[in-house]
């Protein structure tokens, strides 16, 4: 059972990011700006798909790929508790960015600089709740090949967290810096 929850939160988040692209779209706002600074972005699908593999697999019985490092009933509850975190927090995020939800940078058409709700608890709530719901889900299936996933997603995250950080300076200038002073990069 704990399996499917990984394989719901994983297929979850990916289906709110594409439900309020969009709902933005509809209100003719461009919300994904994948791969459009970036290049390098398109890497990430086929390692996405492999997760999203590991994940299905682990549940329903289909060939496995990596070895799982342990097999523990509660550190698996601890999972899906952080993965139910994450995605609240995540819904909480989406809510709180409003019109200003973007995948990928726009400095040519950016919202308004969001600083209250989810933001007021973090600068990033949505790097956060990926980040707890990748470490749930390893919790949950504790495969070795997810925990190397684990580790570069954060630092994934930390590195377009950086690159947001010096695009937003730019963007909203004193403002973002008098944010930045207030509320932390992540929790």
């Amino acid at each position: 059972m704990m399996r499917y929850i990984a394989i719901v939160s994983l297929f979850l988040l990916v289906i709110l990011v594409l439900l309020r692209a969009f709902q933005l779209k509809k209100l003719g706002i461009k919300a994904i700006q994948f791969g459009e600074k970036d290049k390098k972005d398109f890497f990430i699908p086929p390692f996405a798909l492999l997760l999203f593999y590991i994940v299905f697999a682990s549940a329903v019985g289909l060939p496995k790929i990596g070895a799982e490092l342990f097999n523990n009933e509660f550190v698996g509850r601890i999972g899906v508790t952080v993965c139910v975190i994450g995605i609240l927090l995540f819904i909480y995020a989406l809510i709180s960015f409003g019109k200003s939800f973007r995948v990928g940078l726009d400095e040519d058409h950016p919202g308004e600089l969001v600083t209250t709700g989810a933001f007021s608890i973090s600068r990033n709530p949505i790097y956060t709740a990926f980040g707890l719901v990748l470490t749930g889900v390893f919790l949950i299936v504790p495969n070795w090949i997810i925990l190397i996933y684990v580790f570069t997603g954060i630092w994934l995250f930390n590195r377009q967290i950086l690159l947001e950080e010096q695009s937003l300076k730019k963007i909203y200038g004193e403002k973002y810096m008098e944010y930045c002073k207030k509320v932390r990069r992540f929790l």
